[in-house]
């Protein structure tokens, strides 16, 4: 019998999320733009873009008066300006979706979702889904929920 210690929280490795831009900045981006991940996982914020500060940003009341769009009982996160090589870490332990943004390129389409959990776990809360509060480009940039839940090896973490 092969017995199997659980993993500790220290051990595992954040998520890594970049934050890219082109060389003249003209089209900028989170990458990847959506990802699944487990209650508990710390995702790392990395500005890779040379020519841009970026922020990563929770649509909330609490920041800039926007709607709330991460679950009720999720705190919510500000990174501030990151400049070029920067980093901004978040762990995220309640279930459900979690929308975010830059600050200063939102509108040029630089948002995001992560899914903690699945829509089984007690607690999912997926208000985010319904909230609104964003131009309908910023909204069609959103991935959708089945893409980010399915099995795709790049967007899925277990």
């Amino acid at each position: 019998m092969t017995i199997k210690f659980p993993v500790l929280a220290a051990e595992q490795k954040p998520v890594v999320i970049q934050m890219r831009g082109t060389a003249r900045g003209e089209r900028v981006w989170f990458g990847p733009a959506g990802i699944a991940v487990a209650p508990g996982t710390t995702l790392r914020f990395i500005n890779l873009d040379p020519a841009n500060s970026h922020t990563v940003t929770a649509y909330h009341p609490d920041f800039f008066g926007r709607t709330r769009r991460i679950p009720q009982r999720a705190t919510p996160f500000h990174s501030g300006y990151l400049l070029p090589e920067n980093v901004f870490e978040v762990t995220l332990t309640v279930s459900g979706v979690y929308d975010y943004y830059c600050v200063p390129h939102e509108m040029a389409g630089m948002v995001g979702r992560i899914i903690v959990g699945t829509p089984d776990m007690e607690g999912w809360d997926e208000t985010a889904l319904r909230a609104g509060g964003v131009a309908e480009n910023v909204e069609k940039r959103f991935p959708a929920i089945r893409q980010l839940l399915s099995d795709d090896p790049v967007r899925r973490i277990k």
